[in-house]
């Protein structure tokens, strides 16, 4: 214990303003350590159960009655655990475009996307002699090292063997209104400061959208639900977030920062002491938690199993203007995956992109819990999954599922320290 004590004391002092979060949590035995007393609230049976909940909603694709049932399914669940304070954020897709832009078009919609083939072919010799080595730039300033595996859009319904999820994505999307749920834990001393923790509930591809991303909803699922119970008090705020309209653009996350970035810290009525946006001290972000399963071989394919030495990825963005402390709030989480989590380790990188932290990076620290590297590893095809009919409950097992519940031990571990944490006796 002295040794856990004494490693988040180093991490949270070179965190500068994240610091002040900290300095009641020094706890003197593993009995007395309320993180370690949370984190053990989390089960597995727990995620898997939330988790299958949301399957049967199918792709849960936005603009799809599917969808919007799904909302409010999470909404009814939310509230069931506690979380009773939910509301919704609303606004329309597509959103309107500049006044400059011209007439918009709309892209078309059905048949099969095409798909980038891995491109495994030819001499891929490097200059040192090796078989394969950096092949090129991925997504969010990343490179692409190894042979690489097929990425798409499943677009075709047909291609979905199983009738019964067929049936369930049958409806095409219709552009229009759309909404996204939220529920508050109200810190007790510090209500006007609030981290947000989000992951998006909708997807696509005909399938169930199990790991993209009901593994993400799932998790902020059940961290609602371990600190929203009776005898949990956070000095600070906490907001569970699922966004809607990822898959298209980040779309809901935007209509989230446009509508309450103004609103932060804004006491009302004021003398109230209620504050609907409190002001954010940063934005974690989780997209797609059960698979890594390695590279593409030669072939493209991918392994069955889990690797043993799979591990929970935590991004920044190293470009953007909050950086720094994105970065130390990345390592914070790491060190807190180190002394609470249970099966696997977590690493650190800077290519944060393509998820719904993306728009609050250059406003607050920002980072996102993923399966992969985003760009260097998912956009290489180490998922083939991804967005794909296979994506559906069967094709994951325990080992995969105690990857996503590793990722919610570390966010939960991270989240009870950041924001002083205790338990009512």
């Amino acid at each position: 214990m002295r040794t856990r004590s004494f490693t988040l004391a180093a991490v949270a002092l070179s965190l500068g303003i994240l610091a002040p979060a900290l300095q009641a949590q020094a706890p003197a035995g593993e009995a007395e350590d309320p993180v370690a007393t949370l984190v053990a609230r989390l089960t597995l049976d727990d995620y898997k159960t939330t988790l299958k909940g949301l399957t049967r909603f199918g792709d849960r694709r936005q603009g799809t009655q599917r969808n919007r049932d799904a909302v409010d399914w999470i909404e009814a669940q939310l509230q069931g655990v506690g979380c009773t304070n939910t509301e919704r954020i609303f606004y329309n897709y597509p959103p309107p475009p500049p006044p400059d832009a011209g007439p918009r078009r709309t892209p078309p919609r059905g048949g099969a996307a095409r798909r980038r083939p891995g491109p495994n072919e030819g001499d891929l010799t490097t200059a040192t002699g090796g078989r394969v080595g950096r092949r090129g730039p991925g997504s969010g300033g990343s490179t692409i090292f190894g042979y690489r595996g097929r990425t798409g859009v499943n677009r075709d319904l047909m291609a979905q063997p199983d009738e019964r999820i067929r049936e369930l994505n049958r409806e095409e999307p219709v552009d229009g209104d759309r909404s996204q749920v939220y529920c508050t834990k109200v810190g007790t001393t510090r209500p006007d400061e609030m981290y947000i923790i989000g992951a998006h509930m909708d997807g696509h591809g005909v399938n169930e959208a199990v790991n993209d991303d009901g593994s993400g909803t799932a998790l902020v699922m059940e961290l609602a639900r371990i600190f929203s119970a009776p005898d949990v008090q956070t000095e600070r705020s906490i907001r569970f977030v699922l966004w809607n309209n990822e898959e298209t653009g980040l779309n809901g996350a935007r209509a989230y920062v446009a509508q309450r970035q103004e609103m932060q810290g804004v006491e009302d009525p004021p003398g109230s002491g209620q504050f609907p946006e409190p002001r954010w001290l940063g934005m974690i972000q989780h997209d797609m938690m059960l698979w890594d399963h390695g590279a593409p071989g030669p072939d493209g394919l991918v392994s069955r199993d889990q690797r043993p030495e799979a591990d929970v990825n935590i991004e920044f963005q190293s470009n953007s203007e909050r950086a720094d402390d994105s970065m130390k709030l990345a390592f914070f989480f790491k060190a807190a995956n180190e002394n609470y989590a249970t099966d696997y380790p977590a690493a650190v990188g800077p290519h944060m992109t393509n998820t719904d932290s993306t728009p609050f990076m250059d406003i607050v620290p920002a980072i996102s819990l993923r399966e992969n590297e985003r760009g260097a590893q998912v956009g290489a095809g180490w998922d083939p999954n991804w967005h794909q009919p296979t994506d559906v409950w069967t094709t994951y097992t325990d080992d995969d599922f105690r990857l996503g519940l590793n990722a919610a031990q570390t966010t939960l571990a991270a989240l009870a320290q950041l924001t002083s944490a205790r338990l009512d006796n």
